[in-house]
């Protein structure tokens, strides 16, 4: 394990956990966005070589897929150009680079999940710019590059898995889609293989960091729903991709093959995660 991270983004969903699964075994330097600002070329470069981490996790992005239609400035400051000055400052203090993509990558049209080789072929600005970020990253010696996917769990945020949940414990209507497919990745999850590479343990470049499987948002919710015991009241409410008006593309079919990663660290089911944090949720 490397002995001293910085980690940014580190308020965040998945950089909250990622600074509690690295605490026990290195010093962690945690910023978030209001302590450093990284699409400041200069504010980025200072603070590495101040800092001069062994490693470098990157959990800051620009997440707005719809709005980043009418922002591509910031969506790429953030989602490429960033991760280029992040890239810079790693390679000038011999850090490792671990950063995160996304599924959007990919167009949807593939009747297999998704593996590392396969082109990609983003379908909107929101995409473009992580897949931008990802070549960008993939330029400093050494870096990791980890596609993550429907992420769930932590305590920072609500994901879209919570909104089910929550609706169906409290007999609510959730809209689920019926016709988009998914790997979901659980923060935990993504946490131990953030730690399991950078122990070295398997060679640097791009992963897909997504829990074993795949499933349509629906058969999430019926999951989610057996679950909780509420298989008779959920209230599930089945729409596909084309009833609900969304200003950016989204892949339909986007699960992810994460047999490379699976080599190295055993990433456990969607059905396994989902359990554990629904439990985790309780009082």
């Amino acid at each position: 394990m490397a002995r001293r991270v910085l980690v940014t983004g580190a308020a965040g969903q998945l950089g909250s956990v990622i600074v509690g699964a690295l605490r026990p075994d290195c010093e962690v330097v945690p910023l978030a966005r209001s302590d450093l600002d990284i699409t400041d070329h200069r504010a980025v470069m200072d603070r590495v070589s101040a800092v001069r981490p062994d490693a470098i996790v990157n959990c800051a992005a620009y997440n707005r897929v719809d709005q980043a239609e009418q922002d591509a400035v910031s969506a790429l400051q953030a989602n490429a150009f960033a991760v280029r000055s992040l890239a810079q400052a790693a390679a000038g203090v011999g850090a490792t680079l671990v950063h995160y993509s996304t599924d959007f990558v990919f167009d949807g049209t593939a009747e297999r999940p998704y593996r590392e080789e396969d082109p990609p072929n983003p379908g909107s600005v929101y995409a473009a710019s992580k897949l931008l970020g990802e070549w960008f990253a993939l330029e400093a010696p050494g870096a990791y590059v980890l596609r993550v996917e429907s992420l769930f769990g932590g305590v920072r945020a609500k994901s879209s898995i919570d909104r089910i949940a929550d609706a169906i414990a409290e007999g609510r209507e959730a809209r689920v889609f019926v016709d988009r497919t998914v790997s979901p990745s659980y923060v935990v999850d993504v946490a131990a293989a953030t730690r399991a590479l950078l122990d070295r343990r398997g060679e640097p470049g791009l992963y897909h960091c997504v829990n074993t499987g795949f499933c349509t948002w629906h058969e999430l919710g019926l999951e989610i729903a057996r679950l909780l015991g509420c298989e008779a009241t959920a209230r599930l409410v089945p729409v596909r991709v084309a009833e609900v008006p969304m200003a950016a593309a989204r892949p339909r079919f986007a699960a992810l093959s994460n047999a490379r990663l699976a080599a190295i660290v055993p990433m456990p089911t969607w059905q396994d995660a989902l359990t554990r944090h629904l439990r985790a949720r309780m009082p």
